[in-house]
């Protein structure tokens, strides 16, 4: 890692206020679900754009707590739509209850996709994180512009995630609703096929050559120096890759001996998600002409070309 970029630095002290709608900007408010886990940390972030009409980002799961929570936040005002940063259930669980409870139509970017076809001999862990079927009333890209109230709302495409992940930078202003892009608790989860380091990669210079430098997650508070937090990311996932490198100069690896020399102490749910995060690092890798990805039976093993 450069000696120029420092080490992401990670904050766990969130505290999220579970079903409280809390201001975090002008015209922005943020409610948490209580769908504390290993991977969404203290709940998904729920946010309310606008103050006589809104649009309400990332209903969260299909959890009736968080539905209460929401239409106590929404208070009678009109929600013009709803809209996803990306289609996993802890985002999306909840948009049809709250799609058929305030009339709004949907908005994201098409339904749930993976970022690559499934390769022979290969089963996706996380085929169900995703809703395959919900379906948009509007598709929305990259370089759109949506209005709320006044407030503006630029489309932008951070796959890497997933493949049809959205960031919305507010026009004018400091923020980005950046969803599981980047977070301040952890490092995002890159669980091939579903997510792909490549595009990740793209993606994080792209929120990194944005005027917005005030990061709203997914998950966790808000990040103060987005940019150079999403900088920090980006060197440590250049680190990973090497440290992939030097675990296979000592000859082959099956997936799983690969993510325990990276990742020692991981255990459980944690080590799947950091052997698939090790795997979207190998096809990285693969690209490149450095490692070889084989896929049988048996399992998947790496190794140096």
């Amino acid at each position: 890692m450069p000696a120029s970029t420092p080490a992401p630095a990670y904050s766990t002290s969130f505290d999220p206020q579970t079903g409280v709608a809390v201001p975090v900007s002008p015209g922005i408010v943020r409610v948490t679900a209580p769908n504390v886990g290993a991977y969404t940390f203290t709940g998904t972030n729920t946010y309310i754009v606008g103050e006589r009409a809104v649009a309400v980002i990332d209903p969260g799961p299909d959890d009736e707590a968080h539905l209460t929570a929401l239409t106590h936040a929404i208070a009678g005002r009109r929600v013009e739509a709803v809209v996803l940063t990306h289609t996993h259930r802890d985002h999306c669980g909840l948009a049809r209850k709250l799609m058929a409870t305030t009339g709004a139509p949907l908005w994201s970017n098409g339904p749930h996709r993976l970022s690559r076809p499934l390769k022979p001999f290969e089963f996706n862990p996380f085929g169900r994180a995703g809703d395959f079927r919900l379906m948009p009333d509007r598709v929305i890209v990259d370089g759109e512009r949506l209005e709320f109230d006044g407030i503006g709302l630029e489309v932008v495409a951070t796959p890497g995630h997933c493949a049809n992940h959205l960031a919305f930078a507010i026009a004018g202003r400091p923020e980005l609703i950046v969803g599981d892009h980047v977070m301040g608790w952890n490092s995002t989860l890159i669980a091939t096929p579903d997510g792909d380091l490549r595009d990740y990669f793209a993606s994080l210079d792209r929120v990194i050559g944005l005027e917005q430098s005030l990061y709203l997650p997914g998950h966790g508070g808000a990040i103060a120096d987005g940019r150079e937090h999403a900088r920090a990311l980006k060197a440590h996932r250049s680190m990973r890759n090497g440290q992939l490198l030097a675990v296979l100069e000592g000859g082959p690896k099956s997936l799983r001996q690969a993510a325990l020399a990276v990742y020692p102490g991981l255990k459980g749910r944690l080590l799947l998600a950091a052997g698939r995060t090790l795997l979207a690092h190998a096809e990285y890798l693969e690209r490149q002409g450095r490692v070889v990805v084989r896929r049988t039976l048996l399992g998947i093993r790496l190794s140096l070309v």
